[in-house]
């Protein structure tokens, strides 16, 4: 098992953020993770690549236990935040060097990702030169550069449009053969055949997890997630 949550709760103050919430992405699965803005998805991607601490519960990493081995576990994640950290007055190829020197990765790792990435031709620009696409690319090759065995996407198709988003989840796919791949998405529509499982989080718990398929039987994904959501507001 490559990523695995055990019965995590998290609160802020009086507030229960998340409670309970257990699931778990295999190898060579690429898992959605759904929720109205509020659902705490956003605090889970954070617990689960050590920002913050639960309260209680676990993460587990290619079998690291993240609070006791956090190297270890941190070593086998790539991670795209939603706001994706850059620096503006890098040049592209610079920046993601220094990416692969914290990995002890040497230049042919970088040459690889620009060219998997669709960078190879903006290599030598600076990243605050870059449109928001390209931009984004640049995040998405800093979390692929290591070839990393757990894949952690913070809405990573902000800022594409349809031809680059197409171009990425094809990179998906091909990511999800050696990998564990988890995605936070507010869009519906960014959720297609390529996707395994759906989670669907909503007042700090999970409230679905299912093959994509099985969540459509009958109806449409859109209504399935009104259905799951419906009520309670976040």
């Amino acid at each position: 098992m490559c990523l695995k949550l055990e019965d995590i709760c998290v609160s802020y103050g009086d507030r229960s953020v998340l409670s309970e919430v257990c699931f778990e992405v295999r190898r060579g699965e690429v898992v959605a993770f759904l929720g109205l803005n509020g659902a705490g998805k956003s605090t889970c991607l954070r617990v689960i690549t050590g920002s913050i601490a639960p309260l209680r519960g676990c993460v587990k990493v290619c079998g690291f236990d993240l609070a006791l081995h956090p190297l270890e576990a941190r070593r086998c994640m790539g991670y795209l935040p939603e706001n994706n950290p850059l620096y503006p007055d890098m040049l592209v190829a610079e920046y993601l060097s220094d990416v692969a020197g914290a990995y002890s990765l040497g230049q042919e790792a970088v040459v690889d990702v620009l060219h998997e990435t669709g960078l190879a031709t903006v290599a030598g620009q600076r990243i605050g030169t870059l449109s928001r696409g390209f931009k984004q690319r640049v995040g998405w090759a800093q979390a692929l550069l290591h070839h990393p065995q757990v894949l952690v996407l913070d809405e990573p198709f902000s800022g594409l449009d349809p031809g680059q988003a197409g171009e990425m989840h094809e990179l998906l796919r091909r990511a999800c053969r050696e990998s564990a791949v988890l995605f936070s998405t507010h869009a519906l529509g960014e959720i297609g055949d390529w996707c395994d499982r759906v989670l669907v989080l909503h007042g700090g718990r999970i409230v679905a997890d299912a093959p994509l398929a099985e969540l459509r039987q009958g109806t449409t994904l859109e209504e399935r997630f009104r259905e799951l959501t419906s009520g309670f507001r976040c």
